[in-house]
């Protein structure tokens, strides 16, 4: 079956019927400072399970946290003063977070707020009116955004797909704060200065927020001091698009204030929260009845000042999300990417990372090796990918051939042999048929092709040979053609030479790399194939991308630049998008950057590896060999 054909069976099964499911808190006072979280299922109820720790303790006093459908981000709060750091934690598994980087401003009692794809963090203690922003998906350091329309803390904030809004806070006056009623908003893709909204019912700060599918705001419980009638068992609702007041929509079963708060389409729920105990109480209501608040289950541990995060919230684009099943965890043909081995920061590796090319972030760990090994080469079909394991371990020539499924999310296991002991191969593929090319072995250069069958293990068969014998070529593919550009030959060389994957027979010549290199990495779709970085040998490492259409024999053409100068890289592609992974530069990296491959232009940023790792090879489960 064409890999096209899997994914539309595929994006038949994933047809979006439910939206992730759970909701997590973490941090807040319990009853003093915690890094604790729990879990819970939103649509279940019951009780709250553990789920992992933040980096450090703090309380960061209500509502909900900048997040997306895999990733919650929770920053700055109080740790022993405002605090700007911001951690990571992966929705779909329990777990501690981890570093993402650092707020522009330090914070706490501050609001965040997202649209799945950019976080916003804004005002908060010592009373500030700053709003910062930075990505979701990428780690790295929060940028300045604007300014709200007036300094606060104690605020919320909530979002819709287009437009981030602030409501509610103090002016932070000891020991008797005046609490405010502002509503502001920004256009969350752009940057700039706060714009009026309109006002909350009443004087209010430490609320919870949530968001419904219809483009409601609703703002949950709070503190009112003591400069307004208003108590904390009310909740405001407005509409994001438009400006104006706010109106009270219901009351919650307790009087809540610093609460965390989560929601997902048409239900809210807060958890915890003080009255004026810190409690483990969870109230859900559904946002459209404008009705009261019911009681859903309980915490497993009394909370408040927490934040909650969750995948479901509607700042996301569910028109441009294809939220998979809860019963396919994985997709053949979706854009897995396997990073094998390696020279990683503490030696020699036989980790295997993977990350998802349609999805920017980090990549995560896969499984490993049966052996520790760098300077391997690899292939794959759309369910199985192979590992030639080149040095294993280091400067050593090796035969042995390992395979493992993209969705076992496991430990390889063995394959069979290749027909002669090598490193530095080059590896690429048919749907069934995967080619090894090159290397070296312990008499020097060879230019032995050797293929295998994808779906069935055994020893590799003699192809053909190479017009040139070479070590660390790298290979980019169609359905029907494999193409080998650059390598060693004890100089650099700028040979390309192609073979038909599905015959045997020598490699004929195809062009000409624009200088005499060794390709960072090849990458491809069906139609075009890109090298990328490189190592001329004259002691320069760089960061040019060449393509080639593969039907036609030809001269490479200026791509445009990776992120970084380096080679030795990995790579995987689907039919739209190239990602190179790792390499040195002579430092080791661990940056994975990627390309539209149809375009040119110059790479972006994706994210990181789980190490810096060089001397690697990688694969995925959707590139150009797979596309027929």
């Amino acid at each position: 079956m064409s890999i096209n054909k899997i994914i539309n069976t595929y994006d038949k099964a994933r047809a979006f019927t439910t939206r992730p499911d759970r909701a997590i808190e973490m941090g807040g006072f319990a009853p003093s400072a915690s890094k604790d979280g729990t879990t819970i299922q939103m649509a279940a109820g019951g009780t709250s399970t553990d789920f992992g720790d933040l980096t450090n303790t703090r309380d960061l006093f209500g509502g909900m946290s900048a997040s997306s459908t895999t990733r919650a981000l929770f920053y700055g709060g109080e740790v022993s003063g405002a605090n700007n750091e911001v951690d990571s934690m992966q929705l779909a598994s329990t777990g501690n977070a981890s570093d993402h980087g650092d707020l522009a401003v330090a914070r706490g009692y501050g609001a965040a707020t997202s649209n799945g794809i950019r976080a916003l963090a804004a005002g908060g203690n010592s009373v500030i009116n700053n709003i910062d922003f930075g990505s979701i998906a990428n780690t790295g350091n929060f940028t300045d955004f604007g300014d709200l329309t007036a300094a606060r803390n104690a605020l919320t904030g909530i979002c819709g797909t287009t437009r981030g809004i602030f409501a509610g806070g103090t002016d932070g006056t000891s020991p008797s704060p005046a609490y405010q009623d502002v509503i502001d908003y920004i256009t969350i893709n752009s940057t700039g200065n706060a714009t009026d909204f309109g006002d909350l019912s009443g004087y209010s700060g430490y609320m919870g927020a949530a968001n419904d599918s219809s483009g409601k705001a609703f703002f949950i419980g709070g503190a009112t001091g003591g400069n307004s009638s208003k108590n904390n068992q009310a909740t405001d609702v407005i509409t994001i698009a438009s400006t104006g007041n706010a109106s009270e929509f219901g009351t919650l079963t307790q009087m809540t204030r610093s609460a965390a708060s989560v929601c997902q389409g048409t239900t809210a729920l807060t958890l915890g929260g003080a009255n004026p105990s810190y409690n483990n109480v969870i109230q859900r209501f559904v946002m459209p009845s404008l009705g009261n608040a019911t009681d859903f289950g309980d915490l497993s541990r009394s909370v408040g000042s927490s934040k909650g995060g969750c995948g479901s919230h509607d700042g996301i684009d569910w028109g441009s999300v294809a939220v998979q099943r809860p019963s396919v965890i994985y997709m053949p043909g979706s854009g897995r990417t396997l990073v094998f081995g390696g020279n990683r920061s503490g030696g020699d590796s036989k980790n295997i990372d993977m990350f998802q090319i349609p999805t920017l972030g980090n990549a995560s760990d896969f499984g490993d090796l049966t052996v520790i090994n760098d300077n391997n080469g690899a292939c794959a079909s759309t369910t199985r990918s192979i590992c030639d394991l080149g040095s294993a371990p280091s400067d050593t020539y090796n035969t042995h051939i390992e395979s493992i499924q993209f969705q076992s999310q496991g430990n390889s296991a063995d394959f069979g042999d290749a027909t002669v002991a090598t490193n530095r191969r080059s590896g690429f593929s048919s749907t069934t048929r995967g080619v090894f090319a090159g290397g070296a072995t312990p008499s020097g250069n060879s230019n032995v092709i050797d293929y295998v069958t994808i779906a069935t293990a055994g020893n590799a068969t003699d192809f053909g040979d190479l017009t040139v014998a070479r070590q660390e070529s790298r290979a980019v593919c169609s359905p029907t053609r494999g193409v080998v550009g650059g390598g060693y030959t004890g100089s650099y060389t700028n040979v390309m030479d192609y073979v038909t994957i599905a015959s045997t027979g020598d490699a004929q010549d195809f062009g000409d790399l624009t200088a005499a290199d060794q390709p960072g990495a090849g990458l491809s779709n069906s139609i075009r194939g890109l090298f990328a970085g490189g190592d001329n040998g004259g002691g320069t490492i760089d960061d040019e991308i060449q393509y080639i259409t593969i039907a036609s024999t030809s001269n490479t053409t200026d791509f445009g630049d990776l992120t970084q100068a380096r080679n030795k890289m990995a790579s995987g592609s689907t039919k739209t998008r190239g990602c190179c992974a790792g390499g040195q530069s002579p430092t080791l990296r661990n940056t994975i950057d990627f390309v539209t491959i149809d375009s040119t232009g110059n790479a972006t940023d994706f994210g990181d590896l789980t190490d810096t790792n060089s001397r690697t090879s990688g694969t995925s489960d959707a590139h150009g060999g797979l596309q027929a």
